[in-house]
């Protein structure tokens, strides 16, 4: 990364639909950056991401709006999250987020070192939500 500030203009960046069960909109993930990643998640009314986990990243829930139970871990804990609220997800912590709201759940999800496709684990069955 450069040593300078740097701007990332995200005006042209687009949502996207992604196979966790989510939409996604990329505000910081560049390879020269590789420390950390920004991204806009939205979940719709109703929806719940797939089981998952992040091998060597830990990722930060920083909710916008709405209003969501995040299941972790083994068990599972779970977490009643607001606006405002922050969590944080280690390493190879199974995760799924559900908007249990009437609204869309967004949150930032901030990780470090950056996402990349290859550190998303899928982790669900192709019957459901058992945890493989």
């Amino acid at each position: 990364m450069s040593r300078r500030p740097v701007v990332v203009d995200n005006r042209a960046t687009r949502e996207y639909w992604f196979r966790e069960g989510c939409h996604i909109t990329e505000w910081l993930n560049r390879p020269e950056d590789p420390e950390a990643s920004v991204a806009r998640a939205r979940v719709a009314p109703g929806a719940s991401t797939r089981w998952h986990a992040l091998a060597g990243v830990t990722e930060r829930y920083v909710v916008l709006e709405g209003q969501g139970l995040a299941e972790l871990g083994e068990g599972p804990q779970r977490v009643t999250l607001r606006p405002g609220d922050t969590l944080v997800i280690p390493p190879g912590c199974a995760q799924r987020i559900h908007n249990d709201g009437d609204a869309p759940l967004v949150f930032l999800a901030i990780c470090t070192p950056r996402f990349t496709p290859e550190s998303y684990q899928d982790l669900e069955t192709r019957d459901g939500d058992e945890v493989q």
